[in-house]
């Protein structure tokens, strides 16, 4: 079993950036794909962005595009979000997560990945 744990949350002005990461125990991560997801209050988990095992593929929701770039070191077992040109709407909970192998080619929904972390909080002011 992985167990994932994410850091570099905080509190932000609009316009501003924020790297989080997300470090790896129990299990290397080198054949996953991994993803960031998030949850704003009182909406549902959503999916952000996601990585092929080799970081050789990239994948973001729409909302993120162009601003957030994901990457990983296997080596590390570490995954990353760079957040830059941070938004309001970006307020939420963010959570590492592992896609589940269950699940092949563009499924990249937030129903697809697993065994997320406790999350780290992320607050854009305006």
């Amino acid at each position: 079993q992985v167990q994932l744990v994410e850091s570099g949350g905080g509190l932000v002005q609009a316009g501003g950036s924020l790297r989080l990461s997300c470090a790896a125990s129990g299990r290397t991560l080198s054949s996953y794909v991994m993803g960031w997801l998030r949850q704003a209050p009182g909406k549902e988990r959503e999916f952000v962005a996601a990585i092929t095992w080799n970081g050789g593929s990239t994948y973001y929701a729409d909302s993120v595009k162009g601003r957030f770039t994901i990457s990983r070191d296997n080596a590390k077992n570490t995954v990353w979000l760079q957040m830059n040109s941070l938004k309001p709407e970006d307020t939420a909970d963010y959570y590492c997560a592992v896609r589940d192998p269950y699940y092949s080619g563009n499924n990249y929904y937030a129903g697809a990945f697993g065994s997320e972390g406790q999350g780290t909080q992320v607050t854009v002011s305006s």
